[in-house]
């Protein structure tokens, strides 16, 4: 996504772009504080700094059809073995720790680093992990099953993508800082996706070790057509999802969404 943009192959007019790489859970800490004027941010988190961030309406990641977050045990279990269940997770303002709670109801979630959740789970210090990185792809390497896959569950109840990533930015910025920004994200995206293996390259300094077939796969399912344009079926799918959260009095009462274009 980002690649054209931190090398200086989008023009900007003017404008510069400081890149700061964090995981996702200190960007979805760091917006309730207001910290940054545009930043990936969770779904989930975003119904509480919706106040102060309008949603870009490129950049995202969505949850597909067969592929999406998914819970792993080193068995094989029903889904309903996990209510109730202590279950590792990768934050608690991810989009996945929302999703699976709108799923199966009221768990026990343990928090731990998201990248280490899949080697807790094959070294028996947990029963249950939910896999927000590729490990969705790579975990039967360690002898785990999937127990529910999150991707697969909402297109089953609503016939959309999942919601789990977006671009915000800070509404308080003038109108045509707003969308000249919102230019410059699709332009770098619309570069990644023309020019596949530079920036995967690139992002692979990134990718703690995975390896390249891997991380292509991984890519291919995050970083897409969705991306460069959510589309009426991605704009809809966000305000469901958060809809069944404010009704599920997981999430507060949201301001109405708005998207910048």
């Amino acid at each position: 996504m980002f690649y054209a943009l931190a090398n200086g192959l989008v023009h900007t007019g003017g404008f510069a772009y400081e890149h700061i790489l964090k995981d996702i859970q200190t960007l979805n800490e760091w917006a309730k504080e207001g910290k940054l004027d545009t930043t990936a941010i969770s779904v989930h988190a975003y119904a509480f700094v919706a106040e102060t961030y309008a949603i870009l309406n490129h950049g995202a990641s969505m949850g597909g059809v067969d592929y999406g977050p998914m819970v792993v045990a080193q068995r094989v279990v029903s889904p309903e073995a996990l209510r109730g269940a202590r279950i590792a997770v990768p934050g608690l303002m991810t989009s996945a720790y929302l999703a699976l709670r709108l799923c199966i109801g009221d768990f026990a979630p343990v928090v731990m680093p998201f990248d280490t959740i899949m080697e807790a789970v094959a070294a028996g210090e947990i029963e249950y992990g939910l896999l927000i990185h590729e490990g969705q792809l790579t975990h039967a390497s360690l002898g785990l099953h999937a127990v529910i896959n999150l991707g697969t569950w909402w297109h089953e109840e609503t016939g959309l993508p999942l919601p789990l990533g977006v671009n915000a930015i800070r509404r308080s910025l003038p109108d045509e800082v707003k969308r000249e920004a919102s230019r410059h994200l699709r332009e770098s995206i619309e570069y990644g996706l023309s020019n596949r293996q530079p920036a995967l390259d690139w992002a692979l300094r990134y990718a703690r070790g995975m390896e390249t077939a891997t991380a292509d796969k991984f890519v291919g399912m995050y970083v897409n057509e969705r991306t460069l344009d959510l589309g009426p079926d991605g704009r809809a799918s966000i305000e469901l999802f958060l809809q069944r959260a404010e009704d599920s009095g997981y999430v507060p009462r949201l301001p109405k969404l708005d998207f910048v274009m």
